[in-house]
């Protein structure tokens, strides 16, 4: 433990010294993610709400702040942490090529040539592929979006995609072709590589961080998507956290994927910092999701005491599996969790 001593001498020439252990803590940051993307404040109001996720598709002509979303920029410049989740994935705009004019350079962006999340008897999403990226043809995109990030007022994480292993879990296909799950991660890590890049070669908004998205639920994939070649140009790791059964903890389940990532990444990986993007209480196993989220703030003190990454960040997603039901109640728990260590 770091120790300071301070020495003190009068003017006859007597001293006196003392000692004093102490340690340094950085508050964790509590955040949120309101279903559809809209507009938080209300919910964070009166709260130590201080981070927030936000996703936007590549494909969408309107990424920062995002389309009718001015409260974005009230909240970042009032000092809310922004992980932005940009994402590959098709949604928000039609699928079809594209032809627009960036900084008063025109550019032409193909369709999508890649599918996506293929579970069976789905229908499987549209996404930029991993060959459109490195061959080049979806510079436009990034152009587009680094164009309006310039012009935000603050800078934020990207992270690049969303779950990275719920993309691939079912393989991925390109231009007709079919790629294995395995295949998918290291085809993702060169076009991620492409991005980041493209980003890093040109001016970015002071505090521009990055990271990369993953659900966390895959040992091989985390282990695959994370060398230490790129972990060296990310800032962050990330993974999400959902309580879905009536035998999972706080800790246990927080405690997962940082387990793996102690276990099987490099000093570079476990170097960086963690951002839950997403954890969530799902109430049909857990109804008592008040309780469940009262535990978190011990499970995040003990964690980040322990060897390994230290989370910095957690975002409650208050939709799909982490939906609030009642809200009221999960809102009043969430506000209290965050009035508390490690998140004060």
């Amino acid at each position: 433990m770091p120790r300071v001593t301070v020495q003190v001498r009068d003017v006859a020439g007597h001293t006196a010294t003392a000692t004093a252990d102490y340690e340094l803590r950085q508050s964790v940051l509590g955040g949120y993610y309101l279903s559809g993307g809209a507009d938080p404040s209300a919910d964070m109001a009166g709260g130590n709400f201080r981070s927030l996720t936000q996703y936007r598709s590549f494909a969408d002509g309107y990424i920062f702040p995002g389309y009718n979303r001015p409260w974005l920029i009230n909240l970042g410049k009032a000092g809310v942490q922004m992980n932005m989740v940009l994402e590959l994935k098709h949604y928000g705009a039609p699928s079809g090529p594209q032809t627009f004019t960036v900084d008063g350079t025109s550019y032409t962006v193909p369709a999508p040539s890649m599918t996506i999340q293929q579970r069976p008897g789905t229908t499987w999403p549209k996404a930029y592929g991993y060959n459109q990226v490195v061959d080049g043809q979806c510079d436009g995109l990034f152009a587009r979006a680094l164009s309006q990030y310039r012009t935000l007022g603050f800078g934020v994480n990207i992270q690049i995609a969303s779950e990275l292993d719920t993309d691939h879990e079912f393989g991925t296909t390109e231009a007709g072709k079919a790629y294995t799950w395995e295949g998918s991660d290291w085809r993702a890590v060169q076009a991620i590589n492409y991005i980041l890049t493209w980003f890093k070669a040109r001016t970015l908004p002071a505090g521009t961080t990055f990271s990369v998205g993953v659900g966390g639920f895959d040992r091989a994939c985390f282990q695959r998507t994370h060398p230490e070649s790129l972990m060296s140009r990310l800032d962050f790791l990330q993974w999400n956290v959902y309580a879905t059964d009536a035998s999972h903890t706080a800790l246990g389940r927080f405690r997962r994927t940082k387990d793996w990532a102690v276990a099987d990444l490099g000093p570079v990986a476990l170097s960086r910092r963690v951002i839950i993007a997403e954890w969530g209480v799902r109430s049909a196993e857990i109804p008592n999701q008040s309780g469940w989220i009262a535990t978190v703030p011990a499970a995040i003190a003990q964690l980040n005491a322990e060897r390994g990454p230290r989370i910095t960040q957690t975002n409650y997603f208050n939709s799909g599996w982490g939906t609030l039901s009642p809200k009221e109640a999960g809102l009043a728990a969430l506000h209290s969790a965050y009035g508390t260590r490690p998140f004060i």
